[in-house]
């Protein structure tokens, strides 16, 4: 039994060296008044960040889970910082 107790402590921080450090990529950023007139009506504009892609995208809370979705424009295009 202490040799099991022995093996299990190297094993959890070897496991716990592997997670991802987080990186400034995908922290919430605050809209511009001209980000925010160009965006489409229900979209929660709080929390909103940009992604490895270059666009912006909003954290939607549905009735069964919380996502992020990509940021529209009022005819239905994504905001983006750099051209698709």
């Amino acid at each position: 039994m202490i040799r099991n107790t022995y093996l299990a402590a190297p094993m959890v921080l070897a496991l716990a060296a592997c997670g991802a450090p987080p990186t400034p990529e995908g922290e919430s950023e605050p809209l511009t008044e001209q980000l925010a007139a160009l965006v489409a009506p229900g979209q929660d504009m709080s929390n909103v960040r940009i992604e490895s892609d270059g666009c912006y995208w909003y954290r939607y809370v549905g009735p069964v889970e919380v996502t992020f979705l990509p940021l529209l424009t009022r005819d239905g295009r994504m905001i983006c910082t750099r051209p698709q």
